[in-house]
């Protein structure tokens, strides 16, 4: 009996060191696959390294040097050429997004009475699934704070589209309104408030400026609220958020402007050599820009009316003779009117 227990226990004894045997092969497999990974060029030693899918090469970015070659796809064996042939040929959900309460993890059951084969489902299957789709709603929004969350985020997809916002920015304004909900910030204040306040935040921090007013006028609350609740969301939250740039704003003021891409490199210009000489502090970034476009216009022989330029702006016709002026004179640009 006492050999039968010592026969047992050398067995497992050996079984447990050939584990860890393969446990180390494993680590040890790991860590040189790490440090056989290229991060940096060696002949320059720039990490900005891109894949060249199409030749199967790692190339710098910066002096073109092929870094590696004929390495392993990663993507998909298809091809498709539109949206319609790349959805019916992917094998795999959509991706996670912070702008649905449940990050678009949940599924959901189609409001189409078909089955997986799109053959119609027969009248007495319907009340049932009738039932299961009904109570399928109910379950993905199961507490108070998913319904917050659910209403928030659909009020901040709404303003977003209304603002005509990438979707960066709304990824962005989603995360700081969950820090904000996580901080329990939200109390005492609405969820529109709070919500546009956070789109407020979001887009400066993409550098896709919008005013206030802007997003006063699609929202459901006033611009003075929604500038007290962005400072108490950004003090709280610690965004560091730098001003904004005059240069943001131009391109969209020259595209409202129907004006061509030498205006607005015209603009750019001007407004740098005016940050260079401190013209554009302690003013509206929307009036300086909006001074810059109308010069530059003038210069280009593209000119715009200080009206036209001030209801795209958002701004005064008497800010922009101040700012334009003050410009002129300090850069030493004559303009003939």
């Amino acid at each position: 009996m006492v050999e039968v227990e010592r026969v047992r226990h050398s067995d497992t004894s050996e079984r447990e060191k050939i584990r860890a045997m393969i446990k180390a092969r494993k680590e040890k497999e790991k860590t040189t696959e790490v440090e056989n990974k290229v991060v940096e060029c060696p002949e320059c030693g720039s990490r900005s390294l891109e894949q060249d899918y199409e030749r199967a090469e790692l190339v710098c970015a910066d002096c073109g040097l092929v870094v590696d070659a004929e390495f392993v796809d990663e993507g998909p064996e298809w091809r498709a050429f539109d949206h319609d042939q790349r959805m019916k040929r992917s094998r795999v959900g959509a991706p996670m997004t912070y702008t649905i309460h449940d990050k678009g993890l949940s599924t959901m059951i189609d409001w189409r009475n078909r089955d997986s084969y799109g053959k119609s489902i027969s009248s007495k299957n319907r009340a049932q699934l009738y039932r299961l789709r009904k109570w399928q709603r109910r379950i993905r929004v199961s507490n108070a704070t998913e319904r917050n969350l659910a209403f928030a985020l659909s009020e901040l997809d709404r303003m977003a589209s209304a603002l005509g916002l990438p979707r960066t920015v709304r990824e962005t304004a989603a995360v700081v309104y969950r820090k904000a909900v996580d901080k329990n910030l939200i109390r005492g204040r609405s969820i529109e408030g709070v919500a546009a306040a956070a789109l407020y935040a979001a887009c400066r921090q993409c550098s896709v400026p919008r005013t206030l007013d802007e997003i006063g006028e699609v929202s459901r609350v006033s611009r003075k609220e929604i500038g007290r609740t962005y400072r108490f969301i950004s003090r709280e939250l610690s965004l560091k958020l730098m001003p904004t740039s005059p240069i943001d704003y131009v391109p969209r003021f020259c595209s409202g402007l129907n004006l061509k891409g030498e205006v607005q490199s015209r603009g750019v210009e001007i407004l740098r050599q005016a940050s260079e000489k401190e013209l554009t502090s302690g003013r509206g970034p929307t009036g300086v820009a909006a001074a810059a476009i109308y010069i530059a216009s003038i210069l280009c022989g593209e000119r715009r009316t200080q009206r036209e330029v001030a209801d795209v702006a958002g701004v005064t016709e008497v800010t922009i003779r101040n700012r334009y002026k003050e410009l002129a004179e300090e850069l030493d640009i004559e303009i003939i009117l």
